[in-house]
């Protein structure tokens, strides 16, 4: 009787094991899974960020090539300033000799004028006043040239003098007409610049209302940053009681075909994810574009539907789907402590479960395309203690 009530609370506590052993594993699936939710958050948050960045530096070009423009028509206006005072000075003169030659020409045209009305009012007695005044035929010509010769000159002053003035009106005019012109120009490019002002005021509170936006963005990912790193502590916890509780279920899950040929092991321990038809590397850890990729893809032609193997001995911690980014995956944590993650593989085919004892080269799913996939790969990452994903290493450093 003693016998059976011991064998009774035998298979109770194994079963508490059990039960506390399942309860871990799907919380430790579940917080796994929420903290890849909360990875793609990020990629979203960090793709949003980068767009207004680029939109803010789009927008400091744009401010760039105003306050070119602004300061090429501040120049153009301080030469033209510079030109008006100049043509202001030349008018000024012009306006000074003009009132000379115009005070000149007056009093010279009116004593011509004078001299002429008298010679004009005396007439031919004039003439026979020379003659009889003349002591000599000689005298009387020589008194009449000079004469006619002072009327001569009179008149060729009065007509240089006109010259002289209508030319400095000409200049004066014409000098008006430039300054009026750049007057008009001046104008025009002091509206011009008045309104790339404007529009710089406009691009200055954008970047402004951009750089509040990246803050906003940046804030929701440190957020997001530190509510993962809570989740890591977490998951570090649920893998501390799998093991108190003897590391899951113990005995390793098999599979008919799942048993890999070896063949090569690395320094590491580590041999491929894959049959050796299908090692090529296609996606290294970075990507073309030069983004961080942090894992290699393995997605040779036909690699679709073919067996994925657990690289070494370990403890699988996290086995489930997600919607989007890895898909089907995997994170197996091996007794060296390091941690190998096997993503996007096909519906239905993870033969393994959280919290079970898996051995070297054991099949545990088979490749697929699902989550955030373009084909049919292989998502291969090995991470150091613990475990995270910050913690990502280049996994061909473990590979043979």
């Amino acid at each position: 009787m003693k016998n059976r009530i011991l064998k009774i609370l035998g298979i109770i506590v194994v079963i508490v094991i059990l039960l506390q052993t399942v309860v871990m594993a799907a919380s430790t699936s579940e917080l796994e899974k929420r903290k890849n939710d909360n990875k793609e958050k990020i990629n979203d948050a960090k793709e949003e960020l980068n767009d207004v960045k680029e939109q803010k530096s789009g927008v400091q070009e744009e401010i760039n090539d105003l306050d070119s423009q602004i300061s090429d028509y501040q120049s153009q206006i301080n030469e033209l300033d510079s030109k008006i005072n100049s043509l202001n000075a030349q008018i000024e003169e012009s306006e000074k000799k003009l009132e000379t030659a115009q005070t000149e020409y007056e009093n010279n045209k009116e004593l011509a004028e004078e001299r002429l009305v008298v010679m004009q009012e005396s007439g031919d007695t004039t003439y026979l006043d020379m003659l009889l005044t003349s002591s000599s035929i000689t005298d009387f010509i020589s008194n009449y040239y000079l004469a006619s010769e002072l009327a001569e000159a009179d008149t060729e002053l009065l007509d240089s003098i006109e010259k002289e003035r209508q030319e400095i009106e000409n200049a004066k005019a014409e000098l008006e007409s430039n300054k009026k012109e750049l007057d008009n120009s001046k104008t025009s490019k002091q509206a011009a610049s008045s309104k790339l002002s404007v529009l710089r005021e406009e691009k200055n509170t954008q970047v402004a209302q951009l750089t509040e936006d990246e803050k906003a963005i940046q804030k929701q990912i440190d957020e997001i940053t530190e509510a993962n790193k809570e989740i890591d502590q977490q998951i570090k916890q649920a893998e501390a009681q799998i093991n108190n509780n003897g590391g899951g279920s113990g005995a390793p899950a098999g599979a008919p075909s799942g048993s890999a040929n070896l063949g090569n092991v690395s320094s590491s321990g580590f041999i491929y994810p894959v049959p050796s038809s299908y090692q090529k590397i296609t996606t290294g850890l970075y990507y073309s574009s030069g983004a961080y990729h942090g894992a290699v893809d393995f997605g040779s032609g036909g690699i679709n539907g073919q067996p994925i193997f657990a690289v070494a001995a370990g403890t699988v911690i996290i086995s489930t789907r997600l919607n989007g980014s890895y898909g089907n995956y995997i994170i197996i944590k091996h007794d060296n402590g390091l941690y190998t993650l096997y993503a996007h593989g096909q519906d239905g085919s993870r033969t393994v479960s959280t919290g079970d004892r898996v051995s070297q080269g054991q099949q545990i799913m088979r490749v697929g395309s699902t989550g955030n996939s373009t084909g049919p790969h292989l998502h291969f990452e090995v991470r150091t203690s613990p475990g995270g994903y910050s913690n990502r290493v280049d996994p061909r450093r473990y590979l043979p």
